[in-house]
């Protein structure tokens, strides 16, 4: 905005009763939104004029239309293009290009050519020796700004053949106002003690206040996609019945990792291919003794209804420290809590949220370390029945209620199912996470009763965090590519809401 423009529109207004900000923009020689933007700093300043909005309709011409003007239409051109002798129809349609089938058809109407059919081929011939180039001289007009002379029915016929284009222009009619002043008043913008002290805010104008702004975002922390999707899972088992079980030993011993889940020692998970093995310190040496003896000889020669595994057992692997692999093994160490209670067993329902580590081979679905999350149940006379219908429960409560189940083989647990959810964005079945229910061999040296049984599952963290928020490649969700504004922006996690 000039600084002087609003001045000469007033002026202006003093001589004028009304004006339009389109005639002024001719007047004033300037570009019709600088007209605009000076109406607004005047109206900023109080009723100085009144502005009444108004819509003008005028008739333009296409980058065709323009084609026209100064080539000439495309049937003036087909019929220029016909020599007197006459030319075959589809060297007509050759040469006359993109145009040549519209031309040639508004040609045949007006009458300009024929095809004559007594030869062989058929020959396109003049039928008549002159033409006007009506259209041609009709958008002509419209360039001169003459288009509203035009009938009706060119109109619509050019705008069918895209010849023109009808544009619509919002414009105010300006009028003097109440409070009309050649001149600016500076309008205050800040109340001040002096002023409310001499009485002079009384005789001031003041910038009117826009309370729909928006104002300066406040700097604050955002949480990460994880944690939005890893409150909503605790909250889920919260609201189960569920405690929380403590998660906070990242380095587990092979003891509790492997052989209190039943797992032998010569198991391919167990293998630093695998697994992230500890240096220092590369052992652990405090065990439940007599709980350490019973698991030895089930691995070792069997109890409790089975044969076991039948090898030597070793301590020294039992000992080795590693980053754990699953949270199972917290689950271990709480079942033998529990079997252990003063006050003998008690049914429990305990769930974990926390991070594991395995050896994998980095790619888009892959880390070596993610979050698991672990459910477990501890009753007398549980059943797959009752770990169905606790899944099915479960996975309600996330937005899931087409699932699948799946056979599968764990080493602690008998039956075992990978469980499987049809995901309507993906359009597809897709694998959510692993159940089963522990088996004897792991229960019953930790001191738990036959008839209590315990029912168990577990999903990762990362994979329905990343289908909830779009995200196709898990690097964009953890580590150095993570987009931050993709955090800052993030929606907040209901993942029973689509």
């Amino acid at each position: 905005m000039h600084p002087d423009l609003t001045e000469r529109i007033l002026q202006h207004l003093e001589t004028a009763d009304k004006v339009d900000t389109l005639d002024l923009a001719t007047l004033f020689a300037e570009d019709h939104q600088k007209i605009v933007g000076s109406l607004k700093s005047i109206q900023a300043h109080g009723e100085l004029v009144t502005a009444e909005t108004v819509t003008h309709k005028s008739l333009g011409l296409t980058d065709e239309g323009r084609a026209v003007v100064e080539h000439g239409s495309h049937e003036a051109l087909v019929y220029a293009l016909v020599p007197p002798e006459g030319i075959a129809q589809a060297a007509l349609m050759t040469a006359g290009g993109a145009n040549a089938k519209v031309g040639f058809s508004k040609a045949m109407s007006h009458g300009w050519i024929l095809v004559d059919k007594s030869v062989t081929p058929p020959l396109v011939r003049r039928k008549v020796d002159t033409i006007t180039d009506v259209v041609r001289n009709q958008l002509q007009q419209v360039a001169l700004g003459k288009g509203d002379q035009l009938p009706a029915k060119e109109v619509a016929d050019f705008k069918k053949r895209k010849l023109l284009q009808e544009t619509t222009t919002k414009s105010f009619v300006l009028a003097r106002g109440p409070e009309f002043a050649t001149t600016l008043t500076k309008l205050e913008t800040d109340l001040t003690v002096e002023m409310l002290a001499n009485g002079l805010w009384d005789q001031l104008k003041f910038k009117a206040y826009n309370f729909d702004a928006l104002g300066a975002p406040p700097t604050r922390g955002h949480l990460h996609p994880l944690l939005k999707v890893r409150t909503e899972f605790r909250q889920i088992f919260l609201e189960m019945g569920f405690s929380e079980m403590p998660t906070n030993n990242y380095v587990e011993s092979s003891f509790w990792n492997f052989d209190a889940l039943y797992q032998p020692q010569q198991h391919p998970a167990r293998d630093a291919h695998d697994t992230f093995f500890v240096n220092h310190p590369a052992r652990s040496h405090k065990f439940p003794q007599d709980y350490l003896e019973r698991v030895k000889k089930v691995h070792s020669v069997g109890g409790y209804g089975s044969k076991g595994y039948g090898y030597d057992w070793k301590l020294e692997e039992a000992q080795k420290n590693l980053l754990r692999t699953h949270t199972t093994a917290v689950s271990a160490r709480m079942l033998y809590k529990l079997a252990n209670q003063e006050g003998g067993f008690k049914a429990a329902k305990y769930f974990s949220i926390d991070k594991v580590f395995r050896n994998e081979t980095l790619d888009a679905t892959h880390l070596a370390e993610f979050h698991q999350v672990e459910g477990v149940i501890a009753d007398v006379g549980l059943t797959l029945g009752d770990l169905i219908g606790t899944l099915y429960e479960f996975f309600r409560k996330l937005g899931i209620t087409q699932l699948e189940f799946k056979p599968a083989y764990n080493p602690y647990t008998e039956p075992s199912m990978e469980i499987f959810c049809y995901h309507p964005g993906l359009a597809k079945w897709i694998e959510v996470g692993n159940s089963g229910v522990f088996r004897p061999e792991m229960l019953l040296p930790m001191g738990l009763p036959e008839n209590v049984n315990v029912i168990a599952w577990g999903l990762s963290l990362e994979r329905p965090t990343m289908i909830k928020y779009g995200i196709n490649n898990i690097r964009d969700l953890v580590g150095p590519k993570v987009d931050l504004k993709m955090v800052e922006e993030g929606p907040i996690c209901r993942l029973d809401h689509v």
